[in-house]
This record gives structure tokens, sequence and C-alpha cells, in this order.
């Protein structure tokens, strides 16, 4: 449940750190503890409260996960709520980060769906004169981090609406690509819950009046806020592409019906034509057209075969049949 726990000073990590040294080290200048837990216990959270002096109420969401995203004060520190996202086998995942944000320590609890972070770890440790400033450059990389990774799902997404596009032009879709149209709009919906308020959170935190976001660290954590804009804007545009591709499905599937009944319509024109007359002649009249004449039979054969070869002439020209 502990995936790692670090100790910087002066932007350089500190070896051999463990839970139990987290008393001595706090307080110290310069300083600060980075904790990382995946789906801790109760009991493991009631520790790192204790540890570290957090909110009961802040604890309680982290522990039970299942929260919108959100900022959220709680006397100096500071408790953020972030959705992730990662794809697999086609299909988009959804997970949370809770970030506790003190002036010297850093907790993220990982729930559902998450990559590790150790890449974040890997690029803060390689700048230690950002490092430096604390776990506000902590906090701003892990944001990154999360919000660069929407940008590969928005791309298969718009992959899938695009070949789907390219199907139904081509007339070549089937029942599966409208079933498979739907999930993607049920995963883009989805999508924008989890991805969307991202914008709000790097705003609030840019805004934010606090020594935990050093005025260095506010630039970068502007241009997460414009990536985060841009997913939003992403995302309104494949919405746009999935509401054209379903009303164009909807559209084609009544060319096609209708191109059936006009077929049915004109086959069953052609039908009538011998069915009128033929119905004529097994009526029991005395006197009928032509009825003691020795030609009479293939005469009116010609003349229904004629016509009918007129009217389906006329049928295939108007493109009806």
């Amino acid at each position: 449940m502990i995936v790692n726990c670090s100790a910087y000073a002066d932007g350089h990590r500190l070896p051999a750190f463990t839970l139990e040294d987290i008393p001595e080290l706090r307080g110290q200048p310069n300083s600060f503890v980075w904790i990382g837990l995946r789906e801790p216990d109760e009991a493991l959270m009631n520790q790192i409260q204790t540890l570290f002096g957090l909110h009961e109420l802040a604890t309680e969401d982290a522990h039970r996960a299942h929260q919108r995203p959100k900022v959220e004060w709680y006397g100096n520190s500071l408790f953020v709520v972030l959705h992730t996202a990662q794809m697999r086998d086609g299909q988009v995942d959804f997970g949370e980060t809770h970030l506790f944000v003190g002036p010297d320590y850093l907790v993220s609890v990982r729930h559902g769906a998450s990559l590790p972070y150790t890449p974040v770890r890997t690029r803060c440790e390689s700048s230690p004169h950002l490092l430096r400033k604390g776990p506000g450059f902590v906090l701003y990389a892990i944001l990154d981090f999360v919000v660069d990774h929407y940008f590969p799902i928005l791309d298969e997404m718009e992959d899938a609406v695009d070949a789907l596009e390219e199907r139904f032009f081509q007339g070549e879709f089937n029942p599966a690509d409208i079933a498979r149209l739907y999930e993607l709009r049920r995963e883009l919906v989805e999508l924008r819950r989890a991805a969307v308020p991202l914008a709000e959170v790097c705003s609030n935190l840019t805004d934010a009046l606090t020594v935990l976001i050093p005025d260095e660290i506010r630039p970068y954590l502007r241009d997460v806020h414009d990536h985060a804009l841009r997913i939003g804007d992403t995302l309104d545009i494949i919405r746009e592409m999935l509401a054209n591709a379903l009303q164009f499905s909807l559209s084609l599937g009544a060319a096609r019906q209708n191109e059936a009944t006009k077929k049915l319509a004109g086959w069953g024109a052609l039908l009538a034509i011998p069915t009128m007359i033929f119905s004529i002649y097994g009526m029991n009249f005395a006197v009928m057209p032509e009825l003691r004449w020795a030609y009479g039979y293939p005469a009116l054969m010609g003349v229904v075969v004629v016509i009918c070869l007129l009217l389906y002439r006329s049928l295939k020209k108007s493109g009806w049949l």
C-alpha cells in the first residue's frame, strides 16, 4: 500500500527514509516528505493523518474515493482530487488520485486505473533547482503527468470515430458499428466528467494566494491549465464528430430503407398489371374481349409482356428498380 516514501532536503533525495523518520525530519528548513500510497486501508490512512495532522474529512474522502475533481483548503494544507484515465484493450478505465499538500509534505493516494508516478519522481529529482521549491513543484509535476495522459486517449477516440465515419461513407457499416458508436458516446461523457474539471482545478491553484505554490511554479501551472483547456476543446470536437456520425448513420439507414421500399413498390407495380388483367379474364362472363379469337391468348400474353417491359424500363430509368 506504500508505494514510495522519500524525503528531500535542498532539492536532493535523502537515502534510507521510512515513516518512522518523518517526525524527526519535519520542521527542518528546505526539506519535505513525499509519500505515495496505493489504495491504502483505514489503518494506514489513520497513521498518515496522525503524522501530518490531516483533516478527518479529507482523509475519509481519500480512503473511500469516488470524489469529484476539486480543490479544498484545510488550514495551511491543501487537498486536491484528480481523475485519471487509462486506455486498456480499447476501453477507457478511470481512477482517482488524492493529493495532500502541506508546507513540508505531499501525500499522493491512488485508486483504480492509474499509472505509477515513478516517471514523475524521476523528472522531479532531475530538476533539483525546482524541487528545492518544495511540494508545490511536485504538485505541478503530478498535475502535468495526469493531464498529459489524456491526450493519447483522445487521439485513439478520434481515430475510432474517423474509422467509423469512413465505414459509414463507404456503406459498409453493420449493427456492431452502431453499437460501437453509442459506446464511444458513453465513454466521451465519462471522459468529459473526468477531464473538464481539471481546468478549474489548475485555475484555482494558479490563482491561490498561498506559500504552498511558489511564484516560480505558477507559470508551470498555467501551462498545465492551457493543456487542460485544450483537452476540453478536443472533447467538444469529438462530441461534434460523434453527433455527426450518429446523424449520418441514421440518415443512411433511412435512405437504405427508402431504397428497399422503392424497389418493393416497383416490383409490386409490375406484378399488379398481369394480376389485374388475368383477374378480369378469370370472371365468369359469357362475352369477353377476343374470347373466341384463335390468337386471343397469345395476343393477351404479348400485351401483358409489352406493358410490363415498358413499365420496367420506366421504373429502372427513374431509379425505383
